[in-house]
Order: C-alpha cells, then structure tokens, then sequence
C-alpha cells in the first residue's frame, strides 16, 4: 500500500526538521499541518528569522514548481524582516528509488538543499 500524502508530508517534515536542528537552528514555531505554510519559523544567534517551507511529494509524481502560497509566506517575511527557504522533498521507495515508497517498507529522501527564496 502506498504511503498518503500525509505520512509523505510528514516524513518530510521530520527530515527538515532533523536537517535544520543539525545546522544550529532553533525552532520559534512549528506547523505540522499539510496546508498550513510556513511549516518552521527558525533562527539562530546572529541571523535573521527564517521562515521555512516544506514541500514533499512521490517520486514517481514530482510537481517542482513551487505552489501559489509560496509568494504570500515571502510578502509576509518581507513585512517581517524575515528570510524564506523553499525544502523540496522527494520521496522514493528504499530499493528502487523510481518507485514509490511503500507503507512498512524502507525509503528513501531526495533533497538536494534548500533554496533560499528570500535572503
């Protein structure tokens, strides 16, 4: 059985989260919700606040252009003097990654970074 899109966004969310927290940065907010953006308001000591927006899809249904939503979390930052990040996540099944990930079974993350849309 396949993975929903809401254990995807989740496995997702916990990559990012893992990802941020091993580059120094704190958590002020955290929102696990599939459709509530940003999905992370991070900082850390001599940066600005960063709002982090977290995307993860099927490997075998990659939609790479960035959602409507992206463009008000970046006016908001702009009135918040704040930085925004785009997190692309992939999500492929363990031994094939041109499969989908399987329910109980290993997978595999494909993120290549994240991409600064608001410095």
């Amino acid at each position: 059985m396949a993975l929903s899109k809401e254990e995807m966004h989740y496995l997702g969310m916990e990559f990012i989260g893992e990802e941020l927290q091993q580059m120094g940065y704190e958590f002020l907010g955290v929102n696990s919700a599939p459709k509530k953006h940003p999905q992370f308001v991070i900082f850390k000591s001599g940066e600005k606040i960063k709002f982090v927006i977290v995307r993860t899809k099927c490997v075998t249904n990659p939609k790479p252009e960035k959602p409507e939503y992206v463009e008000r979390v970046i006016d908001h930052a702009t009135k918040q003097e704040s930085g925004v990040w785009y997190a692309y996540v992939l999500l492929a099944h363990g031994d094939d990654t041109s499969q989908a990930p399987i329910k109980g079974e290993r997978y595999s993350i494909i993120f290549q970074g994240f991409e600064e849309l608001l410095p």
